[in-house]
């Protein structure tokens, strides 16, 4: 319930969403051209080196949780992009994560007041075991028998000729070598004047840094996993944040001219080898594209990667049987030149449902200088708007003096995507709030010390649908843990106003300003009620006989 409409707001934060990531600006690489070797990798150094800090180094690595919200989401979506693991975690909770310096800090010795300490550049979450079982060990391929596997990551004795005398190494997915590739290209770039007290990849010179073993892997990866989607748009990202790029994102080929096939050749940038006959790489002949589940009333859009070489002619898509015309194609043809391109092109395509039921078409792939034609099926399934029960929070186990169990009963025969638990810490007369995501009905909740109570309640989520909050739950250190809660009103912080909690309706709501003037009444208002206020101190109270409770709106 919402006491005042905040379209306004909601306008601005829409437009800062859409100007949040930014491109290079026209003739960033224009000082690269006709250089090559030492003056060319020199000359890269200096323009990404000077980036944008925005505080102290420690305040700055501090609130990197906050940071990584804008350069390592999954696309319109809260889930972390951990490159470490295939769990699940979700923001903006980082509970489980670690700042993880993918070039490890203790190679120029671990010091904190240093560039290279905050650079976005080659920061990433990670889940906490991987980064552990990761330590500094260099990047490598890893042998029979890792020490340590879970399925994205591996820790290892390296195989011959790797690891510069290390013990083990550190071997990321294949999805994600390159991605590791151009950090490192970035970083023994950057910081090539750095001393390195490890030396496994890299030497105390400034040309060509990394070592002959370390240049020869990585170049590989490079070369088998090229620049895609998500680190485009993550440099985007570092920029906005930091106003540095990683050039080799942007420009892969440099990689070539500083120790590759291109070695001793002027910099051309964008050049490219002619290979041969036309190559459409990607989409495939009969794969399927599944856009999941969708409720009535709500569209979902998904992308297919267009790759190729040597295209002479623009590839023509086309829908057809089925459902054709509950599927919308970004483009229905797409120009050989975005196509050929080392990140290919992304065909958005959007799924609008006008009734109930599963869905089907084909697309019908041609052109580009390729002979024939290849399929690819489009599946999608329309569910009905999901009635949401009301859940049933039941009161917090494991109680100790850093942590607790939040619980409450899954909604029997309810279809749930994930739950949403509303936080709320109570400090020195102050209340903080946040939003955690959970899959089953159950969470720990960490950080149980910063706080004197709390209280927790419970949303489920469904096709982008979600219920109605549950009871408050209150927690306290001394493990006693009610649905009731001592005071029946309690207030929690909210940008721009306040948000209300309490177990019952409250009848004769009153907010005061200093001067003792009444600003918002309301005869009734129900738990998570949100009221805007301009900035100020304010007294809460209601008819219920609660004494006014202070809050500060900033």
């Amino acid at each position: 319930m919402k006491i005042q409409i905040r379209l306004l707001s909601l306008a601005l934060a829409g437009l800062m969403a859409l100007s949040a990531l930014a491109e290079a600006p026209a003739g960033y690489y224009n000082g690269l051209t006709g250089l090559k070797d030492a003056a060319l990798k020199t000359a890269v150094s200096k323009l990404a080196r000077n980036f944008t800090r925005s505080g102290e180094y420690g305040t700055i690595y501090t609130n990197l949780k906050y940071t990584f919200q804008k350069t390592d989401l999954y696309p319109n979506s809260k889930r972390w992009w951990d490159m470490y693991s295939d769990q699940t975690f979700y923001s903006p909770s980082f509970s489980g994560l670690n700042r993880e310096h993918s070039f490890p800090k203790s190679w120029w010795g671990g010091a904190t007041n240093v560039p290279p300490y905050v650079d976005l550049n080659h920061l990433y979450p990670s889940e906490i075991k991987a980064n552990s079982a990761k330590l500094n060990y260099p990047l490598g391929e890893v042998g029979p028998n890792p020490e340590f596997d879970n399925g994205v990551c591996k820790v290892g004795y390296p195989v011959a000729g790797q690891g510069g005398g290390a013990k083990y190494v550190f071997e990321p997915a294949d999805e994600y070598k390159g991605d590791f590739a151009r950090t490192y290209f970035y970083m023994a770039t950057i910081y090539q004047d750095m001393t390195w007290k490890y030396t496994y990849m890299v030497s105390s010179n400034t040309y060509p840094t990394l070592n002959a073993w370390s240049v020869n892997m990585l170049l590989r990866w490079h070369r088998q996993d090229p620049v895609s989607e998500k680190e485009t748009r993550r440099n985007d990202a570092v920029y906005s944040v930091q106003n540095n790029r990683n050039p080799f994102i942007d420009h892969p080929e440099l990689a070539e001219y500083i120790w590759g096939n291109k070695k001793g050749l002027p910099y051309n940038p964008g050049s490219t080898e002619p290979v041969g006959d036309p190559v459409l790489t990607t989409p495939v002949q009969d794969m399927t594209l599944d856009f999941g589940r969708v409720a009535i009333g709500k569209s979902a859009m998904a992308r297919l990667l267009f790759k190729g070489e040597n295209l002479t002619s623009a590839v023509k898509v086309q829908k057809y049987t089925g459902n054709a015309d509950m599927f919308t194609l970004a483009a229905a043809q797409i120009p050989a030149a975005l196509i050929v391109t080392e990140e290919g092109y992304w065909l958005n395509i959007t799924y609008t449902p006008t009734e109930v039921g599963e869905h089907t078409t084909r697309l019908l792939i041609s052109g580009g200088g390729v002979s024939g034609s290849r399929g690819v099926a489009l599946t999608a399934e329309c569910c009905p708007v999901p009635t949401l029960s009301q859940i049933h929070a039941t009161d917090a186990t494991d109680i100790t003096e850093e942590q607790y169990v939040a619980n409450w009963d899954a909604p029997a025969g309810e279809d749930v995507d994930y739950y949403i638990v509303t936080r709320t810490m109570y400090s020195n007369g102050t209340a903080k709030t946040e939003e955690l995501v959970a899959e089953d009905n159950s969470l720990v909740i960490t950080g149980f010390a910063d706080s004197e109570s709390e209280t927790y309640s419970v949303r489920s989520s469904y096709l982008g649908y979600e219920s109605a909050p549950s009871n408050v739950i209150v927690v306290k250190h001394n493990g006693i843990s009610d649905a009731t809660m001592d005071a029946p009103l309690a207030v929690a912080e909210t940008p721009g106003g306040i948000r209300l909690i309490c177990d019952r309706d409250i009848v004769g709501l009153r907010i005061y300003n200093v001067s003792g003037q009444p600003v918002v009444t309301a005869e009734r208002a129900v738990n998570n009620t949100e009221i805007m206020l301009p900035s100020g101190v304010y007294f809460v109270t209601a008819g219920t006989g609660t004494r006014p409770i202070k809050v500060v709106v900033r």
